[in-house]
């Protein structure tokens, strides 16, 4: 049978603690209540938890010194403050004090028992520990193609086609090619990411951009004659060959912090719908980290 897990949940306000304790006993966690951070502290030395759920404001010792006392007791165990005077200070606080989570009531229960889970798993896993950052899977700056806004995009497709040539005539299993480039202003700042997509569409006729209800009455007809698009790539490309990357529209990717984690870099893949992220130290851009780089490691942790 399935140890349940052990947790406290330790509160000043007799109803909240009761109610909340006899809801996560309803999930199936073993429950433990604590009326202050004294007491909490006082069962912690006696009884090891896995969790405690400690309110922040309370009377006598409040949640930060007793969340203090608790990890110097009981390192392993997870603690995460859930509290109805919440701010920033105060999480931050929290998180040097090394809690696991910093949650706001109300606290819908279901969110509550999946963070506990979620506590639960890194203290048996030790996942928090092994768990690689942002810097440890990304592509460095210095190992990835680039150009300045005053090359020309001939130059640019030579170095793109460079890359893709040195990679697979590698031994770079892992890598899959550079289908962009970094680019950067005179000095030395990054302004964007020009990709293949970029290139394709710098390549087709401004008109084909333009909103439909623009252009219908003046080529009504067009679409009969797609044949006269015969060469029309090749001229369009010519001209463009020539052209400044300033003159071109770039990506401008969202930027992570080199030492986030990878649930963060997951998050903001998915929400802004981008395959590639700008890694930052403080100002300085020091890589790049790509869908590809993630599912990497995806492999690494679901094969290992």
């Amino acid at each position: 049978m399935t140890r349940k897990i052990k947790v406290m949940m330790v509160d000043d306000e007799e109803r909240f603690r009761e109610t909340a304790s006899t809801l996560l006993t309803k999930k199936g966690f073993e429950t433990t209540i604590a009326g202050s951070g004294e007491e909490a502290v006082s069962i912690i030395r006696k009884t090891p938890h896995d969790v405690v759920i400690l309110d922040v404001k309370m009377d006598g010792m409040d949640g930060h010194t007793a969340l203090a006392e608790i990890k110097k007791i009981a390192p392993e165990t997870q603690v995460i403050m859930l509290t109805g005077h919440g701010s920033s200070d105060s999480a931050i606080s929290a998180h040097k004090l090394k809690a696991f989570d910093y949650l706001n009531k109300p606290c819908d229960i279901d969110l509550l028992a999946a963070k506990i889970n979620e506590a639960y798993s890194v203290r048996q896993t030790g996942a928090s520990q092994t768990e690689k950052k942002v810097k440890d899977i990304m592509t460095t700056i210095d190992n990835y193609s680039s150009v300045t806004v005053n090359n020309t995009i001939k130059e640019a497709v030579l170095k793109l086609m460079n890359s893709l040539t040195d990679l697979a005539s590698s031994d770079m299993i892992r890598e899959s090619g550079h289908r962009s480039l970094l680019v950067f202003d005179e000095q030395k700042n990054f302004v964007g990411i020009l990709r293949i997509k970029d290139l394709i569409r710098e390549a087709r006729p401004f008109y084909f951009a333009l909103p439909e209800s623009s252009k219908t009455d003046s080529i009504r007809f067009s679409h009969v004659f797609t044949s006269g698009w015969d060469g029309l790539f090749t001229i369009q490309l010519k001209a463009l060959a020539d052209k400044k990357i300033r003159e071109v529209a770039l990506e401008s990717p969202p930027m992570i912090d080199e030492n986030a984690n990878l649930m963060e870099v997951a998050d903001l893949l998915f929400k802004t719908k981008r395959t590639r992220l700008i890694v930052t130290s403080g100002k300085k851009v020091v890589g790049i980290l790509r869908e590809q780089d993630l599912f990497f490691e995806i492999v690494n942790i679901v094969t290992r």
